[in-house]
This record gives structure tokens, sequence and C-alpha cells, in this order.
């Protein structure tokens, strides 16, 4: 089965950075897009950062272009998400999401087809 899990959130001071991970399993991760979202509480899910199959080309929603670094790993089979100069605007769940097949729409939920759990991430001020 397709798993995807989300690890490394925490509470974090605001200025501070944290790194969030997400390990893949059933299927052949190397050829999938992969995407990071966002839910505050009382807010819609949002777009945070996606990743092509190979790494080579990254799309970053306005809200965190500067501060949010997606990378990853395909002999890890792992997405990651690094984030800098935390502040309490990025509380939220964050989610990892495998992109579906042959969808372009990188930063609408409905381009992905599998999505974790999600990582509490909390900054405090």
């Amino acid at each position: 089965q397709v798993q995807l899990v989300e690890s490394g959130g925490g509470l974090v001071q605001a200025g501070g950075s944290l790194r969030l991970s997400c390990a893949a399993s059933g299927f052949t991760f190397g050829i999938y897009g992969m995407g990071w979202f966002r839910q505050a509480l009382g807010k819609e899910r949002e777009f945070v950062a996606s990743i092509d199959w190979s790494g080579g080309n990254t799309y970053y929603a306005d809200s965190v272009k500067g501060r949010f670094t997606i990378s990853r790993d395909n002999a890890k089979k792992t997405v990651l998400l690094q984030i800098n100069n935390l502040n309490a605007e990025d509380t939220a769940v964050y989610y990892c999401a495998r992109r579906a097949t042959a969808t372009s729409s990188y930063s609408r939920s409905s381009s992905y087809d599998y999505w974790g759990q999600g990582t509490q991430v909390s900054v405090s001020s």
C-alpha cells in the first residue's frame, strides 16, 4: 500500500528552523513528483511547495519563498521540507502528498492522490 509518513514537527520558537521529513513506501518513489501542504486551524489547506521526480524543479507558495526549501532523496525515498525563520503564521499541520500521474497543476490539492497523516508545527512567540 502507498504510505506517506511525516515527521519532524514540533514546538519551536519564532525565528528558529525546522526540517520536516516524509518517508514514502509502497510505490516507485523516483517517478513521482511530491508536495507539501499545510492547514492551520480554521483555515483551508494551502499549497506550500512541490518538487518534480528528479528534484530539478521546485515550486513554492509566495508566502514561503526564501524561507522554505523542498528537496528529495530518491535513494532513501524521502522528501524534505527545510523551514527557516519560522513565524507564528507557519503554525499548521503539514502534509506530505504524492502528485497524481500526468498532472501539472502542482499547487492544487486535487493534483495529489495520496496524503500522509500530517505533522504538527507550532511556533511560539
